[in-house]
């Protein structure tokens, strides 16, 4: 019994931590997989559009992409922990420069994108593309990229005894699937989830 009394709180405080640790890791995985699945919905917006006419998305479909990421990450708390960023990174057609186009964002954490908002790229320097430097994503001509930001404040499962609060990143780009109308100022996106 003494033994048992005496090995106990390492074994319990081994255990927390390794719990502790298990769940931020499927936590991060998690906000992993969700910007890339807001990345990839983003993507195939306007895919299933018959019409003869190139299609021009709208703020509803925006909108549906990125409720659907709260959804997804609502047993996470995302939308009070975190905020997701939808860009359409694409080529101006007459300047051949790229520059963000559009941006719209969801969640409560105060967190701007971390390479620049809605018009980035048209004037100024040039925007060689968005992502880690080395690994740039720039947009092919006549198409865009979704690039998606997700950030997310977790918060341990038992505080803050073994792990602090911290913020994750991941970050997801797609090229469009299909033919979409990328006229400057035809996006069809007005105002209300502007970042």
């Amino acid at each position: 019994m003494l033994e048992f009394a005496l090995v106990l709180p390492v074994l319990l405080t081994l255990g927390m931590y390794g719990t502790e640790i298990a769940y931020m890791s499927t936590v991060d995985m998690q906000i992993s997989q969700i910007a890339n699945s807001v990345g990839d919905n983003a993507s195939r917006l306007g895919q299933t559009d018959n019409s003869a006419v190139t299609p021009t998305i709208t703020q509803a479909q925006v909108k549906a992409v990125l409720d659907g990421a709260i959804e997804e990450g609502s047993r996470l708390g995302l939308e009070e922990n975190g905020r997701v960023i939808l860009s359409s990174l694409e080529r101006a057609p007459v300047t051949g420069k790229n520059y963000i186009h559009w941006q719209r964002c969801i969640g409560d954490l105060d967190r701007d994108s971390a390479y620049g908002g809605e018009g980035l790229g048209l004037v100024g320097a040039t925007l060689q593309g968005l992502g880690k430097p080395g690994h740039l994503i720039a947009p092919p001509a006549n198409s865009a990229v979704m690039f998606v930001e997700v950030y997310f404040e977790y918060q341990g499962l038992f505080g803050t005894m073994f792990v602090g609060n911290k913020v994750f990143k991941h970050e997801a780009a797609y090229v469009l699937r299909d033919d979409r109308n990328l006229t400057p100022g035809l996006t069809g996106l007005s105002v209300g989830i502007e970042c």
